[in-house]
């Protein structure tokens, strides 16, 4: 019963922070901004940097640290098909979704079309 209280007591002092929580479309919009450069500018060049770096590192187990041992050779060999396989997924997936953008105008640039002939 006493935790019964303290939560009533804690969600009763929340409530003019709710009254402070005002959201409008600017908000809303720069929030959604915000996440969509997050993914565009670190999430997926860090993708791009992690398929390269398993890549890399498959070519030196092959190669170089697997010299004769065959089972590293095998384990070089699937690293380097699972970056070139997540290199593919990923450039796949981006033109993808830029024909997505193209198809259903999700540009954010706004065309004016042709200009207007000068009057006379």
């Amino acid at each position: 019963m006493k935790k019964l209280g303290y939560l009533s007591a804690a969600f009763a002092l929340s409530f003019p922070l709710f009254a402070f929580a005002q959201v409008n479309a600017t908000n809303v919009q720069n929030l959604g901004q915000g996440i969509i450069g997050l993914i565009n500018n670190v999430a997926v060049p860090l993708l791009f940097a992690v398929a390269f770096i398993v890549f890399i590192w498959g070519i030196f187990t092959y190669f170089i640290s697997g010299g004769h041992d065959e089972e590293k050779r095998e384990t070089g060999k699937s690293l380097m098909l699972w970056g070139i396989i997540g290199f593919f997924i990923m450039v796949s997936v981006w033109g993808l979704v830029n024909i997505l953008r193209g198809t259903f105008n999700f540009d954010n640039r706004i065309d004016y079309g042709q200009p207007l002939p000068p009057s006379r």
